[in-house]
């Protein structure tokens, strides 16, 4: 009975160990996605400040920057500052949109009014843009180029150099 228990807990486990053996090396921030080249998906939230509608399409001509985000993530936190200071120094060149992932407004409200911001965050209040977008957690970047297809993603926050690299496949 022993020998059958062992046998069993071997060949349930020997396809996980494969499969985390195979995993190890690769960077989540490569993860590939296939949204890359396709059109953005188009959204119309609502700030989570003014409550006035943003909506994506009303951008097109204009390179995006969607950052999915929330209050209670650490590389969101980590990333906001370097979104900002962008925005602010890129102007009317880009437009940045943050859509709040899983998140309250007002815990959003109390966050950017301590943090400042410079650019919409809205609420995706039952996570059809997310959904949209593939996302899977946060933070998560899309870079939409003038003519409203993706050219890039970025998994994790964003440091001054990715979002570079990144608005440079969107062509700011």
């Amino acid at each position: 009975m022993n020998r059958a228990v062992i046998l069993i807990g071997a060949l349930v486990a020997a396809p996980i160990v494969v499969v985390l053996g195979l995993s190890f090396g690769r960077d989540p921030h490569e993860i590939r996605t296939p949204m890359v080249g396709r059109e953005a998906p188009i959204f119309t939230l609502r700030d989570a400040v003014t409550d006035e509608a943003v909506a994506l399409a009303s951008y097109r001509g204009t390179p995006v920057v969607i950052n999915f985000w929330a209050t209670w993530c650490a590389p969101c936190l980590q990333e906001h500052a370097t979104l900002v200071a962008a925005a602010r120094a890129l102007g009317s060149r880009v437009q940045f949109i943050g859509v709040v992932y899983q998140d309250s407004q007002q815990r959003v409200r109390h966050f950017l009014g301590q943090r400042g911001s410079a650019y919409p965050s809205v609420i995706d209040e039952d996570g059809r843009a997310a959904i949209a977008y593939g996302v899977y957690g946060v933070p998560e970047t899309f870079f939409v180029d003038r003519t409203g297809a993706i050219a890039a993603k970025h998994t994790g926050a964003l440091t001054p150099d990715a979002l570079a690299a990144n608005l440079r496949m969107a062509g700011p």
